[in-house]
């Protein structure tokens, strides 16, 4: 068991959490103590009991979480508790009040405090819980109600499963006994998803630095064993292509690290990296298309057991329960880690390297061709994290135009900055930074800044290559020559200047998104919402879309467009553009040759370890 760096942290846990009620040190009777049943899962519910001894005169203020461990939003899990009851050793009932939203602070106490409410929980994904008679599927912070100022107290739950469901418990936690589990302070706990059902296990032993890890995958589904079987293997393939990026599995504490899959028609589509674990959720069942698309996130999201959960940007610890976590290393974090995802289902013969290549112009085209670059770089894209990570809004926003996701563009860029240390011609690669990052930060677990991951770029490839990969493309929001990176491993990258281009996404005629900045459309003065009625006097209807009447013309056309909006009939005239969308596609499906330099270097970049 390695949780040294899990203690070490103590010292800024007890900090984020308070310092009211800190004990002076750590015993058994200072062990906080959950319980959670399901008697009433028909109906979503939970009901939740807690107990905190030992407490030091004066107020203790009870929380429910603002925030969850792998989001970066607020989510205000205080709604969902209800039927909350405090009392202390005699079963007396205390007195409650409510400074905030979040809070419910106890003024008087005798030294013990004995908590229970009713938790409501209905969406099965990677930030919120979900409880009904398929499952219990538990995200701690969405769950589980915490004491300010008890951070460094160990943790210990018992799930009451239900019996007459057959379920039965997985999570990273440390088993104890029956279905009791410990924690050795709050974050862990936190930091440590649930599903209690009755799912399948898969398992295999995968060695690293003479130590053996259990290496678990936990699905519950409604499919077969061998669909099962079929897509553990996979699994086990991408666990193995990834450790030869690093050279080493991370130390998982407890010597264990855990899939939690559920593909079940009530879950939310979702994966979050945690510590030792990852939750992995999808509404498609393996038998219906999730043996190929589910496996995308399984790769994502086990590459985080290095890159965010142990080479881990110093803006996030320690992580903050009660406000929004900003960071402008997601571009790294979040992005590289994309970039990743696809290249190691790659390596590990999953897909193909056609389909992987063919694959990269979705992301591609969404980054280079998005006029928010003007705006923000992928630092300030990152720090946009709070607004878009899953949050929610009811006014209008205008990301169209001024946001890329740090995950898309940090993909971009991870491709970017591979290709060009492989053009090198130094025996540079993506991999060996990776490695270099881990061995500098992440192994030892020392929190990283932006500077940092320059200066070993600097180190890694020479000043005059990191200087310029980052203060071109990570601090500024140029495109990086990606024409000939690809050249290198006979990889075209092409746009078709004779289609036409208008810049509105429509559906049955109407606009459904905010035309981009610069584009024909938006010169033209149309807008989301408006519904366009006629393109050159030719209707548009249920057989006629915008987009088939564009077909036939180039750029340069001009056309006459009517429209509606809000009501009434409007005209406008719109010079269309060249279509800016590139493609990217191996040589060989547009018959140019590949010598054998080319297929060296693709080798080198695609295939397995």
């Amino acid at each position: 068991m390695n949780l040294s760096k899990t203690l070490a942290s103590v010292f800024f846990i007890s900090l984020l959490f308070g310092c009211a009620n800190q004990p002076e040190k750590n015993t058994e009777d200072q062990e906080i103590s959950y319980e959670i049943s399901f008697e009433n899962a028909v109906h979503h519910e939970a009901v939740i009991k807690a107990t905190f001894t030992d407490l030091k005169p004066g107020k203790v203020s009870l929380r429910m979480s603002r925030t969850s461990p792998g989001r970066y939003a607020l989510h205000e899990f205080a709604k969902n508790v209800y039927d909350l009851k405090v009392t202390n050793s005699k079963g007396e009932e205390l007195k409650v009040e409510r400074p905030d939203p979040y809070q419910w602070d106890v003024n008087e106490h005798d030294g013990t405090i004995h908590l229970s409410y009713t938790l409501f929980a209905n969406r099965g994904g990677g930030t919120y819980s979900q409880v009904d008679e398929t499952h219990a599927h538990l995200n701690i912070p969405a769950t589980f109600m915490f004491a300010r100022g008890l951070g460094d107290r160990p943790v210990k739950v018992t799930f009451n499963t239900r019996d007459d469901l057959n379920w039965k418990v997985a999570t990273q936690l440390k088993h104890l006994e029956g279905n009791t589990y410990w924690a050795p302070n709050l974050h862990y706990f936190m930091d440590s998803p649930t599903e209690v059902s009755n799912h399948s296990v898969r398992e295999f032993t995968e060695s690293s630095n003479g130590k053996d890890y259990n290496i678990r995958f936990v699905l519950h589904h409604n499919g077969t064993d061998e669909e099962l079987d079929a897509y553990f293997e996979n699994v086990k393939k991408i666990v193995k292509q990834q450790k030869e990026v690093f050279g080493e599995l991370p130390d998982f504490d407890f010597g264990e690290y855990t899939f939690l899959a559920c593909y079940i028609g009530n879950a939310s589509g979702d994966g979050m990296e945690h510590r030792n674990s990852t939750i992995l959720t999808s509404t498609r069942s393996l038998a219906d298309g999730g043996m190929s698309r589910n496996i995308g996130t399984v790769s994502h999201e086990f590459f985080h057991a290095w890159n965010v959960e142990r080479i881990r940007p110093q803006a996030l610890e320690p992580f903050d329960y009660e406000e929004a976590n900003m960071s402008g290393e997601l571009w790294f974090a979040e992005g590289f880690t994309s970039y990743y995802t696809g290249l190691i289902l790659c390596r590990a013969g999953i897909i193909t390297p056609e389909n992987y290549v063919n694959g990269l112009a979705g992301t591609f085209n969404y980054v280079w061709n998005s006029p928010a670059r003007r705006f923000f770089n992928p630092i300030e894209m990152s720090y946009q994290a709070p607004f878009v990570d899953a949050a929610t809004s009811v006014d209008p926003v205008n990301r169209e135009n001024t946001f890329i996701s740090y995950y898309s563009y940090g993909s971009v860029l991870g491709l970017a900055l591979d290709l060009a240390l492989r053009n090198e011609g130094k025996d540079l690669n993506l991999d060996d930074y990776m490695k270099k990052v881990w061995n500098t930060y992440g192994k030892e677990e020392i929190p990283y800044t932006i500077d940092n991951l320059h200066s070993v770029l600097n180190e890694y490839a020479g000043q005059e290559f990191g200087d310029n990969f980052f203060n071109n493309y990570i601090h500024k929001s140029e495109m990086p020559d990606y024409k000939s990176f690809f050249e290198n491993v006979g990889v075209s990258l092409k746009t078709d200047d004779t289609k036409a281009y208008l810049g509105a996404s429509t559906r049955n005629g109407r606009i459904r998104r905010n035309p981009q900045i610069g584009s024909p459309a938006y010169k033209a003065g149309l807008e989301n919402g408006d519904t366009i009625l006629e393109v050159n006097g030719t209707t548009i209807d249920e057989n006629t879309t915008v987009a088939s009447l564009l077909e036939g013309m180039k750029p340069g056309d001009e056309i006459s467009i009517k429209f509606t909006r809000h009501g009434k009939e409007r005209q406008t005239s719109v010079s269309l553009g060249k279509d800016p969308a590139y493609t990217i596609a191996l040589y060989e499906k547009d018959n140019i040759p590949v010598n054998d330099k080319m297929r060296s270097n693709r080798g080198a970049w695609l295939n397995k370890r």
